[in-house]
């Protein structure tokens, strides 16, 4: 079966590219993709800023943010059928080597994989896909296949809360760097919860969105006065209780052990591997500081989609969907993705039925 793939070749270089998808084994499905994102992580690579796409391996088809339709099954499935819409984690773990029977996170995986990040794992800048019975997760009937391909960015915000022991609740104020994708899934986590939640960008109109999305406050980092406000809106004028790290920032990840409150639970979940970044460690011990990182989500996917499926009868996912370019155009999205950063808080590929 012939289909369009488009392969990274190194930076700037996507090459749209026909191939010939190999049979199906007995464990795997055949995907046919109607809707992919643009990571930031994915603009990252195509930049030549990460070194997390491995193109210096072999030239690798991204895109981890994805929602399709099954459309064939290998004879070992036993949770799948034709017909049925599905999304994947991203992070693939072998489930067999002594750190998955451990029970770590699936970035300790000894057999480690990306979807849309290697050559072994394709990923859903393509029409079609294959993926292993495991990895993938049925999303509901009446959702469209653009909040399908929310799932896995939606995810990572509800981890930063949520996972590795995270919590939240009326009593917290939380406070969260970047109203990104990530950092706008971590909002309306809060807000669910009814947290008195603040968020910080430098740039306007994602504070602007934040706001239409529930935000209680909003605040610029490059303000002189950012770490008074901060501690002018937090409880008895200390500090956040919950802090969430979605932008990749270092400033942003220096910064919060500065600004958080006594016991405050600071999640990192922005990117920042590969950087040394300066922080004060004096507070982390004076504040007592819980840190968690994300680095994935273990065990996450079933439960995002029940929680995304209670977030969409308050809050609109399309909304933060601003740009949609047919897969044939992915060209132009790539470049306002990378070039329109201000304004473009989602570049949705759209691929036709």
């Amino acid at each position: 079966m012939k289909c369009k793939q488009a392969f990274l070749h190194g930076p700037f270089d996507l090459r749209m590219t026909e191939v010939e998808l190999r049979p199906i084994k007995p464990n795997e499905v055949l995907v046919k993709v109607h809707a992919c994102g643009i990571c930031g992580s994915d603009v990252e690579i195509f930049e030549g800023k990460s070194k997390e796409g491995r193109y210096d391996i072999q030239p690798f088809v991204p895109g981890h943010e994805w929602a399709g339709e099954v459309i064939e099954v290998g004879e070992d499935i036993q949770t799948l059928k034709v017909g049925d819409h599905v999304t994947s984690d991203c992070v693939v773990a072998c489930g067999v080597c002594e750190n998955c029977k451990s029970g770590l996170m699936p970035s300790a995986c000894l057999n480690f994989k990306e979807i849309g990040f290697g050559p072994d794992t394709p990923g859903g800048y393509g029409e079609y896909l294959i993926c292993t019975e495991g990895n993938l997760h049925k999303i509901p009937d009446d959702w469209d296949w653009v909040d399908g391909a929310w799932v896995e960015p939606f995810s990572i915000g509800y981890f930063s809360v949520w996972g590795n022991g995270g919590y939240i609740d009326a009593s917290d104020t939380a406070l969260i760097f970047g109203c990104g994708p990530v950092g706008l899934a971590a909002l309306m986590t809060c807000k669910m919860a009814n947290a008195v939640t603040i968020m910080v960008d430098p740039l306007e109109n994602r504070r602007e969105i934040a706001l239409q999305f529930g935000a209680d406050y909003v605040l610029d980092p490059t303000d002189p006065e950012f770490r008074k406000k901060v501690k002018e809106l937090a409880p008895a004028g200390g500090g956040p209780s919950v802090i969430c790290e979605c932008s990749g920032s270092n400033s942003a990840v220096s910064e919060s052990v500065q600004i958080a409150g006594h016991n405050c639970r600071l999640s990192l979940t922005g990117h920042t591997l590969g950087r040394e970044i300066p922080v004060e460690m004096g507070w982390i011990n004076w504040k007592t500081i819980r840190i968690k990182g994300s680095g994935g989500t273990d065990h996450f996917m079933p439960r995002t989609i029940r929680f995304m499926s209670q977030v969409r009868k308050k809050f609109d996912f399309k909304k933060l969907t601003t740009h949609y370019f047919d897969f044939k155009d992915l060209e132009q999205a790539m470049d306002v993705a990378c070039h329109d950063k201000q304004h473009a808080i989602k570049v949705m590929l759209t691929f036709p039925d």
